[in-house]
């Protein structure tokens, strides 16, 4: 992609309505542009950092099993009636068209998925199934002022298991865990991101979120360091220690969200009358479990673990671009043909060709950007025959040979 053509530009100040510093500098970089609190149109470079985090979530979901669907946003309210959750979920948009029929805009998919499964499960055969989404949903978050973190519309992905017994379900449940470490670990957080006890409310003795610690989390835990999981504020008084080891001596930390699962067992089921028959013929209900991850939310947290002063500092498999080549030379054909060449052999570009901007401007619009590496062409390099590569995370420069440059990222 030539920068010159990018439909965006940088911003020099970060917009003054925004305190997190994801939204800042999403912002600045032109990442995404807010419409109004809790609601972002993500922007050429801000949706491919997006479709990065998608794609590997979707591995991640195909490899253990998931199919994937899209169902609706709009719902009919009879099915959250069927429920009791039209009236008891607090922070469901519901809207009404002018025949006076009401509809729910989904913040979850229970009340949908669970009416459709029942159409094609009816025997021990058709278990287990795995069936996920990611699409967009909506609540009603009055305390949408942390940037991507918390929003009201918001896309995220959702997988939804089917089971005949509960031994399954645990099984499945723990490979889940599995999935979500691996989408972490290649999302750049996964050292720093945490398995967290907490209520299963109706559904089972406990939940089970996924916290990112930082600083600027709103959430806050108590980490057991050598279990390494963690309990959460809400759960401290009646889980005191590590429900692993039993440690009393936990860690406080802040931290942010970033992803939950649930085990439903048969609490849906049982609204919709999801059932199957086993092998001998008798009627069971089938239990499920449920798998969330906010895509958006998971992006924001990137942004606030990996930052500096200057600017974002992206992890290779979730940057918009893998290298960023900046020409300050008199001549644009060397860098031109450099663009050329690393984009044949798939190499993902971002080519600042801008005739307008100083060295200066350009190094320090690098810098906010993010990408992971950074080549520069100028007369210097030119006359050495040589290439200017500097990583995003370090501060050491090196000038190495075209052959050199070409067989590192033929690597990556």
């Amino acid at each position: 992609m030539r920068q010159s053509k990018l439909f965006t530009k940088t911003q020099k100040d970060a917009p003054k309505d925004e305190i997190s510093v994801n939204a800042q500098m999403l912002a600045r970089a032109g990442f995404t542009d807010k419409l109004m609190a809790g609601v972002y149109t993500y922007l050429p470079l801000g949706f491919r950092a997006l479709k990065k985090i998608e794609n590997i979530i979707r591995e991640e979901m195909e490899n253990a099993g998931g199919q994937e669907i899209l169902m609706p946003s709009l719902q009919p309210k009879e099915n959250w009636t069927v429920t009791g959750r039209w009236e008891t979920m607090d922070d469901l948009y519901k809207v009404t068209d002018k025949s006076g029929k009401e509809f729910a805009l989904g913040p979850t998919h229970e009340e949908i998925i669970v009416p459709l499964a029942k159409k094609f499960i009816s025997s021990y055969k058709d278990l287990p199934l795995y069936l996920f989404q990611i699409q967009n949903k909506f609540r009603m978050e009055l305390r949408a002022k942390s940037g991507l973190l918390r929003g009201r519309e918001f896309l995220m992905k959702d997988l939804y298991s089917f089971h005949k017994d509960e031994a399954d379900l645990n099984e499945y449940y723990e490979k889940m865990k599995g999935a979500y470490r691996n989408i972490f670990e290649k999302a750049g957080v996964g050292g720093i991101t945490y398995i967290t006890f907490a209520s299963g409310g109706s559904f089972s003795k406990y939940s089970h979120e996924f916290q990112t610690v930082t600083s600027a989390g709103e959430d806050t835990i108590y980490l057991c360091e050598s279990c390494r999981v963690a309990v959460n504020k809400e759960m401290r008084d009646e889980q005191d220690s590590c429900p692993v080891c039993g440690n009393k001596n936990l860690t406080e930390k802040r931290s942010i969200e970033v992803g939950n699962i649930f085990n439903l067992k048969t609490k849906f089921s049982d609204a919709f009358g999801l059932s199957y028959k086993d092998e001998n013929g008798k009627e069971r209900p089938v239990l499920m479990g449920c798998y969330g991850i906010g895509l958006g939310r998971l992006l924001g947290a990137i942004v606030e673990v990996h930052h500096d002063a200057k600017g974002m500092v992206w992890p290779e498999k979730v940057a918009p671009y893998l290298a960023h080549l900046i020409n300050i030379a008199d001549s644009s054909n060397v860098a031109d043909n450099l663009y050329d060449e690393l984009s044949a052999i798939g190499v993902e570009v971002l080519y600042d060709d801008r005739g307008n901007k100083s060295p200066g401007e350009k190094f320090a619009d690098s810098d906010l950007l993010g990408m992971p590496n950074r080549v520069v062409i100028s007369d210097k390099t030119i006359e050495a025959g040589k290439y200017e590569i500097k990583k995003r995370s370090e501060k050491e420069v090196k000038l190495i040979s075209r052959d050199e440059l070409l067989n590192m990222f033929k690597k990556k």
